[in-house]
């Protein structure tokens, strides 16, 4: 009865409560050798989950040897890193492979010192090193004015005409001009002028130059998941600089490790999911453990984060779950109900529920509970009462929903964007991210996170928004089925399909804008907590661009690539 049959789904856990000595050890769970297929997103009748081209190795012995790799690589990022735009280059090398997370120190160090090069120096007329500073910097949080930009602007305003025949450095202001923010328009016109003197390479289909225009158009890297980008990347990895052959195999060993981490977090929430017993009670349900768990590697690929990823994917299957329940199963006067034992969070008046219901709400209880006390355990705070209030306001907002069907009546545009933005479940999400992630969580902070801040309405805005464009339906869903561009045409008399779409584009475009703003200095928020609602919203176009056939075919491409091509052979 939700107004998307495409609901936001992100990690929740629904473990049991944690029990002293219970370490989760997966070591002894085997997996098949079987043809992957991530058509329906679940576990096979056969029980495997997918296949693995590891083979048997030592991954201690692997990690000790990358452990040795990786201290010389970083003495030679220290090294070299005196050379300005040569550690540019290695940074943004380091990122696209999604290897940056072994090198924030070396990082933030460099780029210490690339900030005050763009205080002081405003002179340098490299288009390409210009553009590149700038963008990394501003993924890190610094705010580096637009006018930087100024030098490449004739008198009258235009990107000056010799430009045109710079294409690397065309490339590199398309990708800064991705940081925008709102009011920015010298980054707006480098956009646009960038973009559309790019296009006409991209019909240079033959021509290595033409695949790599094309690549940054339709991916530029900031909106883009560095993990399901870097086989792209690595490929295009051409260099006389001896640093360059260093990071491939650092990137080729750590493709290798990650398979294997992940590929063992797959089998624990496969795991956990057919310990709970519940597929009975679910057959209305998207019972897809594999899609809730990509959701958890998009927002947080650290490979240091695992206990988080693997909670989130537990979360992402009670957004899902309960998503259905109001889209597809309950009626009105249960969802009621329902809706009314969350706000209050009454355990005892949960007996009053349908039984599939009740079990849903004391699962969900369960999973609140254990993850307040790993919070609690690990960081010394308490997150039960905003941790509830996540579930309350999801329901509440699908509860709205469900009445407006219910009276047969669409609302306002804005008022369905409101709600839809609580209905996305982006704020149960980036609200549990944050208390398991420990970062910050002073009383301040906390009821900060608890009024919805901007860094997670923008989130949700852009999925909201990206859901309702509907390419297609979600597989397996037959739900009441609604949309802002549909309110939108309603409201605006005579609008057509095709304009109602390009306004919503243009939203969303306004909206990474907000984000942008969100993610620069200073910030309450840890860049953990910041790059995983960046890297939220980067997965939303991936989960929702469904085909004729109710597939995700880019996403099966990226999931296969991340978890069992080698980059070697690509």
């Amino acid at each position: 009865m939700a107004l998307s049959s495409i609901r936001f789904m992100i990690p929740c856990s629904t473990t049991p409560f944690p029990q002293e000595g219970n370490s989760g050890n997966t070591s002894s769970n085997v997996i098949d050798m079987k043809p992957f297929s991530t058509q329906n997103w679940g576990i096979p009748q056969n029980g495997t989950l997918y296949s693995s081209p590891l083979g048997t190795f030592n991954p201690n012995d692997l990690g000790s040897k990358q452990a040795r790799k990786l201290e010389l690589y970083k003495h030679t990022l220290s090294q070299l890193g005196e050379d300005p735009l040569e550690s540019l280059a290695m940074i943004d090398a380091i990122q696209r492979l999604g290897i940056d997370y072994h090198f924030q120190e070396e990082i933030e160090a460099i780029l210490e010192r690339q900030y005050l090069i763009s205080s002081v120096n405003h002179s340098n007329q490299d288009l390409y090193e210009v553009a590149l500073r700038f963008r990394l910097l501003r993924q890190e949080g610094y705010y580096v004015p637009e006018g930087i930009f100024d030098q490449f602007i004739d008198k009258d305003g235009t990107f000056k005409e010799k430009l045109k025949g710079d294409i690397k450095g065309l490339m590199s202001l398309y990708e800064a001009s991705q940081l925008s923010i709102i009011g920015e328009q010298v980054l707006d016109q480098a956009e646009e002028y960038s973009y559309h003197t790019l296009s006409s390479w991209v019909s240079h289909s033959d021509s290595h130059l033409g695949r790599l225009v094309g690549n940054t158009l339709d991916h530029p890297h900031h909106r883009s998941l560095a993990k399901f980008m870097a086989k792209h990347f690595y490929k295009d990895l051409h260099s006389s600089s001896g640093w360059i052959s260093i990071l491939q195999e650092l990137a080729r060993t750590e493709l290798k490790m990650n398979q294997y981490q992940y590929q063992q977090e797959i089998v624990q929430i496969s795991k956990w999911w057919k310990e709970l017993d519940w597929s009975e009670e679910l057959k209305f349900a998207r019972i897809q453990p594999l899609k809730w768990y990509i959701w958890s590697i998009g927002c947080l690929p650290d490979p240091n984060l695992s206990e988080q990823r693997i909670e989130l994917a537990k979360l992402i299957s009670f957004i899902y779950i309960i998503d259905d329940i109001f889209d597809v199963h309950g009626t009105l006067d249960e969802l009621k109900l329902f809706t009314q034992v969350v706000n209050r969070w009454d355990i005892d008046a949960s007996d009053q529920l349908p039984y599939y219901m009740k079990i849903c709400f004391k699962v969900l209880d369960m999973v609140t509970n254990e993850i307040s006390f790993k919070v609690y355990k690990q960081h010394g705070w308490n997150p039960t009462a905003s941790l509830r209030r996540t579930w309350a306001r999801l329901c509440t907002a699908f509860l709205v929903e469900a009445k407006w069907f219910a009276d047969g009546e669409l609302p306002s545009a804005k008022e369905y964007l409101e709600n839809g933005i609580i209905s996305s479940g982006v704020h149960v999400v980036l609200v549990h991210i944050f208390f398991l992630l420990g970062q910050g969580t002073t009383q301040e902070n906390v009821q900060l996170i608890d009024s919805i801040p901007p860094i997670i309405s923008s989130t949700a805005k852009i999925l909201r928004l990206w859901d309702d464009l509907g390419s297609a339906k979600d597989e397996d869903q037959e739900g009441n089925d609604g949309s802002y561009v549909e309110c939108y045409i309603k409201e605006h008399q005579g609008t057509s399909v095709e304009a109602a779409r390009k306004h919503v584009v243009q939203m969303i475009s306004e909206t990474w804008k907000s984000l942008n703003q969100e993610c620069l200095s200073p910030t309450p928020f840890s860049s953990t907590f910041t790059k995983a609602s960046l890297n939220l919203a980067r997965m939303v176009p991936l989960m929702y661009n469904y085909d004729d056939n109710h597939r995700l075919p880019s996403l099966e491409e990226h999931v296969k690539s991340l978890l069992y091509d080698n980059l070697g052979t690509i």
